[in-house]
């Protein structure tokens, strides 16, 4: 058994500490085990060990990319996995932290209030998963429950359905592995912020098991006058109803409030220096609440060796709301003083998805393949409703006293959504993963979706209006093996994204006869393994965006716009040796429009938040059997905060570091310490003048107990 707790203490205070390796509980030890070996075996003719232990970055093998238990360096996509252990190593607290460490992604502030990304130069709210079916609705999502993280690049439609066109977050939960193991963490940051989390796996029979993950954090940040709350449950019950047999049920509620704090905003086309402390707007009229219900049912049974169906239903119930008094404009040429603007929106959802899929392995016609048939269905109905904010005595507000003190009033405006949407699909795929010879793989697959959205927008009077898409979604893939561990690929890929955008929103008579927008990848890449256990990838690419909205002459909405992205992602996942973890990434990307669209008449503007060059590294060396060091690289060159390209976000670098200490067998200490030299930086932006700074230097201690 295995307990963690963790505690973080103020910066002053601050003292080295470490962790060891010990043993971390994986989803179901047993069956991925035997998921790596069968894998390894039928491609290498050799058997993987599973060691089971805390300080593994990384996967060997997924069931996400393809839906089918497949090596990772035979997935022909380029894909990055964040693993538990990572996670903890480096306190990674947020989807946005975590993305820094991706080559080709982009976190965004998502207006203080949700997770979003750019991907590939694709930005997004709705493109994540959890256990491979939708959660996309706008919250932010915490890794309390979690057994890794994944981030699949470039269109998935195949797999997932509409959208995805850069790329979708995935997020694998833990389940009960019918042993015994506990852990709690307790930790501290220099900020006053306290989280605690808490891991009970216990067996009740031996065909039956109980998991419990829950999480409790508050703290406040180094920007002034903000504060998060956040707490989480996820019971899970696991049987095993014979060899064959699986059935997995779990339920998690988790409650997210906090300050919703827009940032700086800019001056003559840069970030606003010397305010990233100072909040503009109105702290106490400025929050977000988001509660988060989603059950669901996992079942899975083997007919045979060759044979075997897996099925998935997910009922989930999102309530959120969001109000924020935010910085509106530049701070004015020659003065010091700008303008701020109110709104709030609430956004229900409640979804219901259903996923089944048979996989068969065996010979046809004597050839080895894995084939993979499958249906998905679902419908999400939502609640939009958006009010604007009136300040009284105008909306102009100094640097020296940027917090609105007074009375702002809300009613919907003209173009405030206030409608009721309804969402229904079904789909069908095939994918088959041929093996000719023992050096080559062929991974073909083709999906049809059928998605209906109605929209009852009630601005003055109902009026309904609905859409329905066809959606053809092809991906082939070639996977060429010259040496036992490397595999050299070549893909293509294709996605759609119904012109009602990803919240179901921009449904409109205009719009409502527009065909879907439409994103093509082209792909070759490497996956190496040099040592045993350590993944470096290579990929080269091209991702056209097409049928996006621009106006003609008349004023007509038209789909002539256009959107390229191209880039190499190069990639370092794993272990060197049993006790140097690494995880690092370079992307060279060059986005921009090529077609004007709408919000690009010109023509020729680069796509806001794609760095033409990053940079990330981080690694883990456990020098001794008690103590183990981290050392982490952050580097970006300059970026646009918005498609007007008329702000610019500055290039940066940061340096992270970590100790790690065994106090006693089963009790570590962290001591994770984030910008170690004290940079000032702006990571990212949701416009030109809702920019968010980066953290000062910032320090976290960590106590973890394993049972």
């Amino acid at each position: 058994m295995h307990i963690v707790v963790r505690a973080l203490a103020g910066a002053t205070s601050l003292f080295a500490l470490s962790t060891a390796a010990a043993a971390a509980e994986a989803t179901d030890r047993a069956a991925v085990a035997a998921i790596e070996a069968g894998a390894e075996a039928q491609d290498d003719q050799q058997t993987i060990v599973v060691t089971g232990q805390r300080g593994e970055y990384g996967i060997k093998s997924t069931s996400t990319a393809t839906r089918t238990d497949t090596l990772l360096r035979n997935v022909p996509q380029a894909m990055s996995v964040v693993s538990e252990a990572q996670i903890e190593d480096q306190s990674l607290r947020s989807i946005a932290d975590l993305l820094l460490f991706v080559p080709g992604a982009t976190p965004g502030t998502g207006e203080s209030n949700r997770d979003q990304l750019t991907l590939r130069g694709n930005n997004t709210t709705a493109d994540f998963f959890v256990d491979g079916l939708r959660d996309d609705a706008q919250y932010f999502r915490d890794f309390y429950n979690l057994d890794r993280v994944e981030v699949l690049k470039g269109p998935n439609a195949m797999i997932f359905g509409r959208g995805g066109g850069g790329g979708i977050i995935n997020r694998v939960t833990k389940r009960a592995s019918l042993s015994s193991g506990q852990q709690f963490i307790i930790s501290r940051d220099s900020e006053g912020g306290t989280r605690g989390t808490a891991d009970v796996d216990l067996p009740v029979t031996g065909a039956v098991g109980v998991r419990v993950n829950s999480v409790w954090e508050k703290g406040d940040s180094f920007r002034r006058d903000t504060e998060m709350e956040r707490y989480g449950i996820n019971p899970t019950i696991g049987f095993v109803a014979g060899p064959d047999t699986r059935i997995d049920l779990s339920y998690e509620y988790f409650h997210d409030r906090r300050t919703t704090d827009r940032g700086i905003p800019s001056r003559r086309g840069r970030p606003l220096e010397g305010y990233d402390r100072t909040f503009f707007g109105n702290p106490e009229a400025s929050w977000s609440d988001a509660d988060v219900q989603i059950a669901s049912l996992s079942a899975e049974h083997g007919f045979s060796d060759a044979l075997k169906v897996r099925h998935r239903t997910q009922l989930a119930d999102y309530d959120k709301f969001y109000q924020n008094v935010f910085p509106s404009s530049a701070v004015g040429p020659g003065t010091d003083t700008l303008t701020v603007g109110a709104y709030n929106s609430r956004n229900d959802r409640r979804n219901l998805i259903s996923q089944t899929d048979l996989i068969w392995t065996g010979q046809l016609l004597g050839i080895d393949q894995t084939l993979l048939v499958g249906f998905e269905a679902g419908r999400q109905r939502s609640r939009n409703q958006r009010l604007s904010g009136t300040i009284a005595d105008g909306n102009s507000v100094s640097l020296d006293d940027p917090v609105v003190k007074r009375t702002i009033s809300y009613a919907r405006g003209a173009s405030d959504a206030d409608n009721r949407t309804s969402a229904t699909f079904a789909a069908g795929y095939v994918q088959t993963q041929l093996r000719p010879t023992d050096t080559l793989e062929i991974v073909a697959g083709l999906r049809f979706d059928r998605f209906r959205l109605s929209v009852d927008d009630e601005r003055p009077e109902v009026a309904t209006f609905t859409r329905t898409d066809r959606l053809w979604s092809p991906r082939l893939g070639l996977v060429f093996k010259p040496a036992n561990k490397l595999s050299l690929y070549g893909s293509y890929s294709r996605s759609y994204l119904p012109q009602s955008g990803e919240q179901f929103s921009g449904l409109n008579p205009a719009t409502a006869a527009l065909k879907p927008e439409r994103f093509d990848n082209i792909e070759v890449g490497a996956k190496w393994e040099p040592v045993d256990g350590l993944l470096a990838t290579a990929a080269i690419y091209q991702l056209d965006r097409t049928n996006t909205q621009a106006r003609d002459s008349l004023d007509r909405v038209v789909l002539t716009g256009a959107t390229r992205t191209r880039g190499v992602e190069l990639g370092l996942e794993r272990s060197i040796t049993d006790e140097w973890q690494v995880s690092g990434g370079y992307a060279l990307q060059d986005s921009g429009i090529t077609e004007a669209t709408t919000a690009c008449v010109s023509g020729s503007c680069d796509v806001p938040l794609v760095p033409r060059h990053s940079f990330s590294l981080w690694t883990k060396y456990q020098f001794t059997k008690p103590f183990a060091a981290g050392l982490g690289v952050l580097a970006r060159s300059r970026s646009y905060a918005s498609i007007s390209n008329a702000v610019e976000l500055p290039g940066y670098a940061r340096l992270d570091g970590a100790l790690y200490y065994r106090l006693t067998p089963g009790i570590e200490a962290q001591l994770n310490v984030e910008n170690l030299l004290n940079r000032d930086y702006f990571p990212t932006a949701h416009n030109d003048n809702n920019i968010a700074p980066g953290a000062p230097r910032t320090a976290r201690l960590t106590l973890r107990a394993d049972f």
